[in-house]
């Protein structure tokens, strides 16, 4: 099945649109997304909401992962784009959703802005091959 072709057309379909400066630049930023989100914690400082911490860590690897997938191989990834805008979805929310204590000003504005971006993008990638015609 693996060699039908209609699914390598598919796939070169696929590759093509990645291979375009606008596929590079919505993989590219949506790994530096990621890997903001991931170290975001750190870098806004409310390591002290634990929870949100280790959602950020995780959540923002997993965009960073996401995004290396669509940038090295988006014709066997591309069936996993549509997770990237939920994440995104799960970032505006998270402070609220997650965070046990009162989130502050800080924590809320780094996930909401960051979580747009990724939503974003996500859809970028999501919409990315079926922008071409060939």
């Amino acid at each position: 099945m693996r060699l039908h072709p209609d699914i390598v057309q598919m796939r070169a379909k696929y590759e093509l649109a990645a291979e375009a400066p606008t596929g590079q630049a919505v993989a590219g930023l949506s790994f530096l997304t990621g890997l903001y989100l991931a170290i975001s914690p750190w870098v806004v400082g409310f390591t002290r909401f634990t929870t949100l911490t280790a959602n950020n860590l995780i959540v923002g690897i997993a965009l960073a992962m996401l995004a290396v997938g669509f940038a090295s191989a988006y014709g066997r990834t591309h069936g996993m784009a549509w997770i990237a805008p939920l994440i995104g979805v799960w970032t505006i929310i998270a402070p609220w959703v997650v965070s046990g204590q009162v989130a502050t000003t800080a924590t809320i504005w780094s996930n909401v802005v960051t979580g747009a971006i990724a939503l974003v993008l996500g859809l970028g990638a999501t919409f990315l091959g079926m922008s071409r015609n060939r």
